[in-house]
């Protein structure tokens, strides 16, 4: 059955074909009439050429004897063909001497030889109708010269050229019809190939998608690779100019959200929560955790608004929540929704502690800690993301809300929301690394977990290496479509984008214009830490984890003492590492270790009550973390293995001074971006030590070229810019579904 939409199509073909053809017919008509008329006037005059050589002799011998008779016999004989009308003979001075009776009255031997009749036969229109004239010399006796006129009735012509129209509209009519037929087929065919490849560029998945996914379209093949190669050149190219005119702030994010997502409220999930409330005594306390993602997301919630949904694990959390679980924050100002999840202590252990941080922790940082997988953790991290999305799906307004799930503790969330609100746009951020296929291959629920991440309408990486090790991942273990051109993998109708946006961190920071000079502030943080004002200090702020190389870090201080002890009792490193994850076996005796290289090196290099390193194992709030940067000479961030790690972006933003150098790991994404800092291998201890002597001795000149550098790249790819890419590029997806949900409905 041919669709409404194909029949509109052929017939805006068809109508102008017939017109077309109409026209065509009425311009080749009367062509072939001169043709057809050509044709039999060439043929007659051979034929009167043959006539009249057969009674040449005869007449020859005739006329000087004058037999009339015997010459109009011979005449009569020769007109009986019935296309020959009549013959007469005109002597030489134009008198017609003999004719046949059908002879034309009005014909005589002056009309008959005029110049326009020509020597050849020439159409003349006489009473009888249309004739055929020729002319042709005969001998007469003496050498006196005659003519015999051969005249041609033309009738048959007419009839001839009369079928001949005939035929020719009935040909074109044919025609017409055979044509129409096709299109419409054709038409019929096409529209439904050229939906189905509308739609599949519209998700994303290539340009013009074969009709028949069985077999792809061999003559438009060779193309796709290099439109899409051009596609995502223009799209580049489109993001690097939206970039050079964008000046990423909350204001443009908010003008974004109004403008391509009309306002949306934005949906965020995540583990940790933005604010914690805890209870001290009779008091309530607030407090910031400790966590880069906090750090990144926090500043788009207030500029967005919206709802964040999260673990509510604050002692006095359930005290200032509301009957829906939910309270108004940050609580100077609210802005936002905190919307709190509930868990017992039985599901924290076996989701948190256990899946998520035993397991999927170490098994993506790959820091030589066995990962540790448990089928009762399992499904608890099930349940418990289930749990996360049956509160999406409550709090969302609307049946397509932007939802963007944050980090490695909801892998299966965005499949259940994509159950549950199936027009919803999901993006899914992966704070930390992906590994290769081999390395998550040892987890025994690897395609549950990749299935899970596929209902992601976006799915984020910190770097393009990320983005390939994890498509790889799914090409190994699952049966989909990629396209590495486009960067898409497509499974059972479902597309996702897997795209690189590297993270950052709030510009200007929040502090900005409210903190004392770097001087005054170095002078009071010495003064605390009671060091002269001339002693050289270091800083490095993590969280108490295996995979931010805290003890490869101690190990470079003391190595930098061994080769260079003029530093001894001059430079103090200051580690500030807020406890994590203490609940398990692995980061209790992390710490401890931490501990005890702390108070052996003190023991070597300690020298008149100013320690090699000072170690403050407790929770820092962002203000006091920000004393610290500014103060600092140094910062370390030596990770063994990180997403991004926010705290060189921090570091470099507190600078205001343009002061001071950064010793940045190789194996952080922020080492892709930074490249002022002193890269270094934390492995490396040698040349960790190294590039550590080189920050404290390095020049004023240097170190303010290094800083301004770093600080304009933070200032330009701000955590607004982070968040813009994204939902700009959900945005797209929006426009793009909608689109192809038309030309569905359409078809």
């Amino acid at each position: 059955m041919v669709s409404l939409r194909s029949l509109r199509l052929s017939l805006r073909f068809i109508i102008p074909l017939a017109m077309a053809l109409a026209l065509l017919a009425y311009a080749v008509v009367p062509l072939v009439d001169r043709l057809t008329l050509h044709w039999f006037i060439r043929d007659l005059d051979i034929r009167s050429r043959l006539i009249a050589s057969t009674l040449r002799e005869p007449l020859a011998e005739l006329l000087p004897r004058a037999d009339r008779a015997k010459i109009n016999t011979l005449l009569l004989r020769a007109i009986q063909d019935e296309r020959l009308l009549a013959l007469g003979y005109c002597d030489g001075r134009g008198t017609l001497r003999y004719s046949t009776p059908t002879f034309p009255d009005s014909l005589d031997c002056s009309s008959a030889t005029r110049p326009e009749s020509g020597s050849e036969g020439a159409l003349r229109h006489l009473p009888q109708g249309a004739v055929h004239i020729s002319i042709h010399p005969m001998g007469a006796e003496g050498g006196a010269v005659g003519s015999l006129i051969l005249v041609h009735d033309m009738s048959f012509v007419e009839r001839r050229s009369a079928d001949t129209r005939k035929y020719v509209i009935v040909l074109f009519a044919v025609l017409g019809v055979v044509i129409s037929l096709i299109t419409v087929f054709v038409a019929h065919l096409s529209w439904r190939g050229w939906v189905e490849g509308v739609r599949a560029m519209l998700r994303g998945e290539g340009i013009l998608r074969p009709f028949s996914p069985q077999a792809p379209s061999s003559e438009l093949q060779p193309l796709v690779g290099d439109l899409r190669a051009l596609l995502r050149t223009l799209d580049a190219e489109r993001r690097f100019a939206d970039d050079a005119t964008i000046t990423w702030s909350p204001e443009s994010l908010r003008t974004l959200l109004h403008k391509h997502l009309v306002g949306e409220r934005i949906l965020v999930v995540s583990n940790r929560e933005p604010y914690i409330h805890i209870r001290t005594g009779d008091t309530v306390e607030v407090h910031r955790p400790a966590s880069g993602l906090v750090t990144a997301v926090e500043p788009v919630m207030r500029a967005c608004s919206g709802t964040w949904i999260a673990h509510g694990s604050g002692s006095a959390d359930r005290e200032t929540v509301d009957s829906h679980d939910r309270v108004r924050v940050p609580p100077h100002k609210p802005e936002y929704n905190l919307r709190r999840i509930w868990l017992t202590k039985e599901e924290e252990e076996g989701y948190y502690y256990g899946f998520a941080n035993e397991g999927l922790w170490p098994l993506c940082h790959i820091a030589h800690v066995r990962p540790v997988f448990r089928t009762s953790d399992w499904q608890q991290y099930v349940r418990i993301n289930q749990r996360f999305a049956d509160a999406v799906v409550k709090e969302a307004d609307s049946d397509d809300p932007v939802v963007l799930v944050q980090d490695y503790h909801f892998a299966l969330l965005p499949a259940m929301i994509r159950k549950a609100l199936p027009k919803a746009t999901i993006i899914t951020f992966w704070h930390i690394p992906w590994p290769n296929p081999e390395s998550f291959g040892i987890c025994p629920w690897r395609e549950e977990l990749l299935k899970g991440m596929l209902g992601s309408t976006i799915l984020g990486f910190h770097t393009p290496y990320h983005c390939k090790n994890f498509l790889e991942t799914v090409d190994r273990y699952l049966e989909t479509r990629i396209e590495h051109e486009s960067s898409t993998i497509s499974r059972r109708g479902q597309l996702t984008m897997v795209e690189s946006y590297p993270i950052s961190i709030q510009w200007p920071p929040a502090w900005q214009g409210t903190l004392p000079p770097v001087d005054v502030t170095r002078s009071e943080i010495l003064g605390e830490l009671g060091l002269p004002l001339d002693h050289l200090i270091g800083v490095g702020v993590d969280r108490m984890d295996y995979t931010k190389g805290i003890p490869e870090r101690f190990m470079a201080v003391e190595r930098l003492f061994e080769l260079h002890p003029e530093l001894v009792g001059r430079f103090t490193f200051v580690q500030i590492a807020a406890p994590s994850r203490s609940a398990l076996e692995e980061y209790q005796a992390f710490e401890a270790r931490v501990h005890s290289h702390a108070e052996r090196i003190n023991g070597r290099f300690s020298r008149d009550g100013r320690p090699a390193i000072i170690l403050k194992a407790e929770h820092h709030e962002p203000e006091q973390v920000n004393r610290y940067y500014r103060a600092a000479d140094v910062c370390m961030v030596t990770s063994l293995h990180d997403g991004m790690n926010l705290v060189a972006k921090e570091y470099v933003a507190a600078r205001d001074d343009e002061r001071g150098a950064l010793v940045l790991s190789q194996f952080t994404g922020a080492a892709h971006e930074l490249h002022e800092a002193l890269i270094v291998n934390p492995y490396h201890v040698e040349q960790t030590a190294e590039a550590l002597h080189r920050a404290l001795t390095m020049p004023d000149y240097e170190q303010r070229e290094r800083m301004r550098s770093m600080r304009m790249l933070v200032r330009d790819f701000n955590v607004y810019r982070w968040a813009g890419r994204m939902l700009l590029d959900a945005a797209r997806v929006r426009q793009r579904e909608k689109l192809a949900a038309r030309i569905g409905g359409e078809s």
